[in-house]
Parts: structure tokens; sequence; C-alpha cells
């Protein structure tokens, strides 16, 4: 199973003394939806990963421990450019779409359709690219320049 092996999702909602419950309300999710986020049961989609980096105003890779430095930068999703971005670390990897397809456990397809900017790439899926390949989930997400 694709996962993320550790994230700071309660940490920075305990620093900003919120329950739960007060995180879920603002992501406009239930408690237990928000909860199996911060315990790694379930992944949090990249919209509301974006939610809550802009909410508390940290890094993705903050929020992965990707980094231990928090270089938050407010962008909107851009299935584009994260299909661009997608497209030129796999050139520069020297990967073609099937082979970070079988790295990524999916499908050809499914990387054609985030590289063209027509489906948003998974959360899993960017994390595991950016451990992998040594990348900032941030750029990946087109979250800075």
């Amino acid at each position: 199973m694709n996962s993320i092996d550790d994230n700071n999702l309660a940490n920075i909602r305990q620093d900003a003394d919120l329950s739960q419950r007060e995180v879920a309300e603002i992501l406009k999710v239930s408690k237990t939806t928000y909860g199996r986020w911060e315990v790694n049961d379930r992944m949090i989609p990249l919209k509301h990963l974006k939610n809550f980096s802009d909410y508390f105003e940290v890094s993705y890779d903050y929020i992965f421990n990707l980094s231990r430095k928090n270089c938050y930068s407010k962008f909107p999703i851009n299935k584009k450019k994260i299909g661009e971005r997608l497209k030129q670390l796999r050139k520069d990897k020297g990967l073609t779409q099937e082979k970070l397809a079988n790295k990524l456990n999916t499908t050809h397809s499914t990387i054609s359709a985030y590289e063209n900017g027509k489906t948003l790439i998974l959360t899993v899926f960017a994390y595991q690219i950016a451990k992998e390949y040594k990348v900032s989930m941030d750029y990946l997400c087109g979250r800075d320049k």
C-alpha cells in the first residue's frame, strides 16, 4: 500500500492550540476524517492539504517531514503546472511514464493524465516522488518558484 511515513499535522495543530474538531471544521471535513489523516490511516487529499497548509502557513515539505525548515508560500493548485513539473522531473531523471507508473504502482495512463493537467496528482504520489527523487513536494505541486 502507498503511504506517507510520517506527518506533522498533529504537531502543527497542537502548536496552534486547536482541537481536531476545530481543524476539521476549518477544512470542512468530519472530525473522524481529519483524525485519520493525523495518524496516517488515510491520505489527506491535495485540496485539503493546501487548505491546511494555507491556514497554518506551513509548507508541504514541512508537513511531511521532507524538510525541517518551513518555506511556506501561497499559490493556488494548478494541475497544468503540476503536470509540467512532473514531466520535467521525469525527463531529468531519465524515466519513461511507464517506469514512473511502475515505481508508484499505478498506470501509464494515470501518469499521462497528471502530466497533461487533466487529473490532480494524488498526495501520496507527490510525496513518494518527492522522497524518492529528492525534490521539494512544494515545488512539484507548484507552490514555489
